[in-house]
């Protein structure tokens, strides 16, 4: 691809050129790749990775910096522990560090039995009973890895109180950019100087150029991915630093961009960044990820939840990779659509993929894979299995599907012999008269039939749910209940979460509510962050509040179903009627299936 960079265009790739004797010649970049702080702490992200496959591809020198681990290895170290007080913590905080990454196994036992670590509030929450049936009782390594986290959080929890309100383990100063209708609170903030963990990014930063020669002279670009609104002010004070000290292009784009700012009208942004890009980068997916210049032996294992998706998503190094680009259903009206991440599908041939996962082991020696994409399609995945075992890899790998009839046993039992263990995937409303309004495409009956298989094909599944709905009655909401009772009970499920719906600008939902039962209370855009939007019923007048899209207590059924869930996962409460998890008066369920 040609590379052009002029400050009034918009293509999805800009670069440099220069005109020489007539000919148009084009130089090799200096192009550095920056994740942020803070995503996960086991696992690069993927968009860097793949950015600097494209780039070298292309002839450019690219190198790329994950400052989320980096700042985290930095904070969670003897010296700055000891620098903030935390005396008995610096001198735990290597060897729980190497035991989380799984280069010291042998301090588990010890960690298990409660003999070693320090324990302030993060224990306190500790349910014994349910210690004991999640990990047994002998000391075990998940157990082990358990507790380590709670004495990471314990460290995370009196730095954001003492030392710097920004810090979480896995997102920073979120609270000033989620959900942000002006850039007011946000913008101040990075008027101020720098916080201590602020001086410490931007050290680390200035460090990376120097170790990776860049000149700060010399630097080209700068790309900044954006993923989550955690990972915005760290993304601001970087391009708010780069564009002082370098004449490099700063670019920001990735995820949060591209749902967010499509409407963004405040110009201020421009004076932390050159550009902002929008479905940029399309190219990109359709080459491997390139994982190096990433400290591969810094990531760390952690278990907050004993949730076993959620372990799945915190433990292990997996190797992030994308199969297809978008989801090839695209229908569903919660879900956003419209944006050229989702809408757009577009899928390779099986043997590339295959032959991208084997580059990809031999970059980071690790076998197994989590697909991030929004749906794997299913028979691109029966093509990719009958790959893996035709070449007789041994891999694991893991992402998110749709319950549909193709998950025949059959189709599992092939998955499981390449190398699947886990699924997630949708079950939505758990209502067929909601499925068929918000064009699921699939029905109760045939996500409990896929469960069975994937279940008898030793295949853990996860289901993500979803309560408040418009036009959802409190029987629905009972029954969907017991529906995910059932499917707990049968053991066709070992994992799930709820999630309250929301109406998003990008949804079909959001761009046409009359046809849901809902309407928008505002169709003009904010200054700054465009997602989430305000709705009421369309039978009425009433603006949205915590409990008045419906005609019943919204608050306390979404507890009561993620109560009971909870209790679920842990084996409990199975035989109990699903009534008494609500502390309203509610319906007896009439599911059949």
């Amino acid at each position: 691809m040609t590379f052009y960079y002029k400050e009034d265009i918009s293509e999805d790739f800009r670069g440099w050129w220069a005109i020489k004797g007539g000919v148009e010649r084009y130089k090799t970049m200096q192009i550095l790749l920056i994740t942020p702080p803070l995503t996960q702490l086991n696992t690069p992200y993927p968009a860097t990775a793949y950015l600097k496959g494209y780039y070298t591809a292309q002839g450019h020198e690219a190198r790329q910096v994950d400052l989320g681990i980096e700042v985290a290895d930095r904070v969670l170290s003897r010296e700055f522990l000891e620098s903030i007080g935390l005396e008995e913590q610096a001198r735990l905080i290597e060897p729980v560090k190497r035991f989380l990454r799984g280069q010291d196994d042998t301090l588990g036992p010890r960690i298990a039995n409660r003999s070693l670590l320090p324990e302030g509030k993060r224990f306190e929450q500790l349910d014994e009973d349910n210690l004991e049936w999640s990990f047994g009782v002998s000391g075990t390594t998940d157990k082990a890895m358990h507790l380590a986290t709670l004495f990471i959080e314990d460290i995370a929890d009196y730095i954001r109180e003492s030392v710097d309100p920004h810090f979480d383990l896995v997102r920073y100063a979120e609270y000033l950019s989620n959900d942000a209708p002006t850039f007011d609170p946000l913008y101040e903030e990075l008027q101020q100087e720098p916080s201590t963990i602020d001086r410490l990014m931007l050290q680390i930063l200035e460090e990376k150029l120097s170790a990776f020669h860049y000149p700060l002279s010399s630097l080209d670009r700068v790309c900044i991915t954006v993923p989550f609104p955690g990972c915005l002010y760290g993304a601001l004070r970087c391009g708010q630093w780069l564009k002082a000290h370098t004449q490099a292009v700063v670019e920001v784009g990735g995820g949060f961009p591209n749902t967010e700012w499509r409407q963004l009208s405040d110009q201020r942004i421009y004076e932390f960044c050159h550009e902002v890009i929008i479905d940029g980068c399309k190219e990109a997916d359709q080459y491997c990820p390139d994982f190096s210049d990433l400290p591969l032996d810094k990531y760390l294992s952690l278990t907050e939840m004993t949730n076993p998706m959620h372990r799945l998503w915190s433990q292990g190094r997996w190797n992030k990779m994308v199969m297809a680009h978008g989801c090839y259903w695209h229908r569903c009206a919660f879900c956003d659509t419209t944006l050229d991440y989702i809408g757009n599908y577009h899928a390779p041939k099986a043997a590339t993929v295959v032959d991208h996962m084997e580059r990809i082991v031999a970059q980071t020696g690790r076998t197994g894979f989590h697909f991030v994409d929004e749906a794997l399609p299913p028979k691109l995945l029966r093509e990719v299995a009958e790959e893996i075992l035709r070449r007789g890899l041994a891999v694991s790998f893991w992402g998110n599907i749709r319950f549909e009839r193709a998950y025949t046993a059959e189709l599992c039992d092939l998955l499981a012999e390449a190398g699947m263990v886990a699924v997630s995937g949708g079950l939505e409303v758990a209502s067929d008269r909601l499925l068929k309004l918000i064009d699921k495409g699939v029905t109760i009956q045939q996500t409990v039939e896929a469960c069975r298989h994937l279940r008898d094909a030793g295949i853990m599944v996860h289901t993500y749910l979803m309560y408040g709905f418009p036009s959802e009655t409190l029987q629905e909401s009972v029954d969907a209940l017991e529906t995910v009772r059932r499917m707990f009970d049968e053991g066709i499920v070992q994992s799930a979460f709820w999630h309250r719906y929301a109406m998003t600008c990008h949804s079909p939902s959001g761009q046409h509510p009359e046809r849901y039962g809902a309407r928008r209370t505002s169709m003009e855009p904010y200054p700054f962050c465009n997602n989430e939007v305000d709705w009421m019923r369309a039978e009425s007048g009433e603006r949205r509040t915590a409990n008045m899209q419906f005609d019943y207590d919204i608050e306390a059924v979404g507890a009561a179903l993620r109560l009971a869930t909870y209790n679920y996962m842990n084996g409990l409460g199975l035989d109990q009627p699903v009534r008494s998890w609500f502390p309203i008066r509610v319906p007896r369920p009439t599911v059949k299936f």
